[in-house]
């Protein structure tokens, strides 16, 4: 009983992105814009799709969702880490830490997963043409999407409830600018070696099985490509692949960097710098990416921006 009155911390406090004073106000600025922009366009792809008939098909319905998990994945620790730059205060309480913890989580592994749905999409488009609106029918986006959700609730709740029921004795911050596993592990005085082995094996296996797949369905893709006999019906029908493929690799690179390292070695200070990639530039690079890299997509903005230029004159 001892023990527990004085484990109990009322709140964290995250040091952010800098501990400089002078960078602040720049950080500020500069997190502001990335995040007004990432909402734009990722809202733009979701009213895009929404809005044109061209972009019907299933690979534009699961984009448009991957849009949305962008918005709720960014959303789950930028807004905090602006508040802080600007207000100063850079407390979280226990409980603020645990839901930004379980939100950041969900979202996570729901996008991971998704990802992986886009992967057997354009494997299903590609390599099962004939049989493709039957794999990719209506009922089975929603049970998919479904799944991904499910999935992302899951991890986030089984992470969460063993980070947060271990101790937490004295040191309360954070190297950190949101709650993420492995800087709040680092601050409990309990044996956080299971704790360690469940992120590893919940989290580990959510992004073994995402990604072996994901390779799965590009290798046979690539084998269905290369029997295409014209080099030009070849590109066409790969480059339908480029935006996911830039995607995946941007995502899962940094995502594997830190959640299936060893906590021996680990340096806060590289986590902090590493985790801007999978958290901030990642769903800032998805509209950008999907918008260079599709023609349709391409072309639907240039029809809309046409469409509302006609509507001023």
């Amino acid at each position: 009983m001892e023990r527990k009155n004085q484990t109990i911390l009322a709140e964290f406090i995250l040091l952010g992105l800098s501990d400089d004073p002078n960078i602040q106000l720049v950080l500020f600025a500069t997190g502001l814009l990335i995040y007004v922009f990432t909402l734009a366009g990722n809202l733009a792809i979701i009213l895009l799709i929404q809005t044109d008939q061209h972009l019907q098909a299933p690979m534009y319905f699961l984009l448009s969702n991957l849009s949305f998990t962008e918005i709720c994945y960014i959303s789950s620790t930028m807004p905090k880490m602006l508040w802080d730059l600007v207000a100063g205060n850079k407390t979280i309480s226990f409980a603020g830490c645990a839901l930004q913890m379980f939100c950041f989580l969900t979202t996570a592994a729901t996008e991971g997963v998704l990802l992986l749905v886009m992967a057997y999409d354009r494997y299903a488009a590609i390599c099962h043409p004939l049989h493709y609106t039957l794999l990719m029918s209506q009922p089975m986006l929603r049970w998919l999407l479904a799944v991904s959700w499910a999935i992302g609730g899951l991890n986030a709740t089984v992470n969460t409830a063993f980070v947060f029921s271990l101790d937490f004795c004295g040191p309360n911050k954070i190297v950190h600018f949101f709650c993420d596993i492995p800087p709040v592990l680092h601050l409990s005085c309990s044996d956080t070696s299971l704790a360690e082995l469940v992120t590893f094996m919940i989290s580990g296996s959510i992004i073994t099985v995402t990604v072996s797949l994901i390779v799965l369905s590009y290798v046979l893709i690539v084998l269905s490509v290369l029997k295409i006999s014209s080099a030009q019906g070849r590109i066409k029908t790969f480059s339908t692949c480029a935006s996911h493929l830039t995607v995946v690799s941007i995502f899962y690179s940094t995502a594997i960097f830190t959640y299936m390292r060893p906590s021996s070695g680990r340096s806060m200070e590289d986590d902090r710098v590493i985790s801007v990639m999978y958290t901030i530039i990642t769903p800032l690079l998805n509209p950008i990416i999907y918008s260079l890299k599709n023609k349709e997509m391409q072309a639907a903005l240039r029809k809309a921006l046409g469409k509302k230029k006609h509507c001023h004159l």
